[in-house]
């Protein structure tokens, strides 16, 4: 660790640029003063990192988070992030609406704009994937299912909005490694290969806090168990969207589930393949019909500091960088 002139203590490592931005461009993206941002670094309400220059850096997913926290009316964050064009409504029925046309027209760039356009403006990840992604996913596979478009354009559509979440969990992964965070785990079971749910609720974890390990689709029951016994995790989700065996997957599930008891970790299931037959059959600590009830769920076992709502410096003395 390094300490400034004024006191705060800033890490000195080396940065991709991308991931930050400096203290005037902070304060110009929010309509604040320079002193204003440097005075929430120097109150520990904003954490900053040194470049071998000396200079302060700012991580862009700490910007973001104190402004889904605060009030900045005059917030403009196309100032950060100019490779996006960011869509201007923040209505998720309006957003669906233009993420389909993007999906459609596989338009690589409105695609980004509508997801990383909707976070970077303060839209909760979570809401962006169950009342967003979700809803014009669903759209794209009734489409196929009716033969309105072939599985070229489904396959092409899920992975228009995998390359733009992979983008958003590039920048959450930078923070992952400077905190020490709980661990969860999760994934879809074995021949679901579905890559979006679980690659979703990876993104919601990361943002709220959490150290999310997404084992991704197609991971048989064993390979749980064997996360369990190798990260430690204080959290697992499943994420059901087929099953080739219902029975199989069920007695797999309970071997795995009684494993989860005795470390007394807590299993949340969910997705669109969990059927009422399947559903009653096993034990869980938690379903969720969406990203926003595991996110709930996720806050009751580890929430993060809620940083002091700050707008103005509290005194008006300015500290030299």
């Amino acid at each position: 660790m390094a300490t400034m002139d004024g006191g705060d203590s800033i890490r000195e490592e080396p940065m991709d640029d991308k991931h930050y931005a400096s203290t005037a461009q902070v304060a110009k993206a929010l309509g604040v003063s320079v002193t204003t941002v440097k005075r929430w670094v120097d109150d520990e309400i904003l954490p900053a990192h040194r470049t071998v220059g000396g200079h302060r850096k700012l991580l862009m997913t700490d910007v973001l988070r104190m402004i889904r926290e605060g009030n900045f009316p005059q917030a403009d964050l196309a100032q950060l992030l100019p490779r996006t064009s960011v869509v201007e409504t923040t209505d998720p029925g309006e957003l669906c609406e233009t993420l389909i046309r993007g999906l459609e027209s596989a338009n690589t760039e409105l695609v980004r704009s509508v997801i990383h356009g909707a976070y970077h403006n303060g839209m909760p990840l979570e809401l962006l994937a169950d009342r967003v992604i979700s809803p014009a996913m669903m759209h794209i596979g009734y489409a196929w299912e009716t033969g309105r478009i072939g599985v070229m354009h489904e396959h092409r559509s899920t992975q228009l909005v995998v390359g733009a979440l992979y983008e958003l969990r590039a920048m959450l992964r930078v923070q992952v490694d400077r905190e020490k965070r709980p661990v969860a785990i999760g994934g879809a079971p074995e021949h679901d290969h579905y890559i979006l749910p679980s690659l979703l609720a990876e993104l919601v974890l990361l943002d709220c806090g959490w150290n999310a390990i997404n084992l991704g689709p197609h991971t048989p029951m064993s390979a749980f168990q064997h996360a369990i016994e190798t990260l430690y995790p204080q959290l697992i989700w499943i994420s059901i969207s087929h099953l080739q065996d219902a029975e199989y997957f069920i007695g797999k599930y309970r071997e795995f589930q009684c494993i989860a008891e005795q470390a007394n970790i807590p299993v949340t299931i969910g997705g669109r393949g969990l059927i009422e037959s399947v559903h009653s059959a096993m034990q869980y600590t938690m379903h969720g019909r969406g990203l926003t009830d595991l996110v709930t769920f996720a806050k009751t076992l580890h929430r993060q500091p809620q940083r002091p709502k700050r707008g103005r410096p509290s005194h008006p003395a300015e500290r030299p960088e």
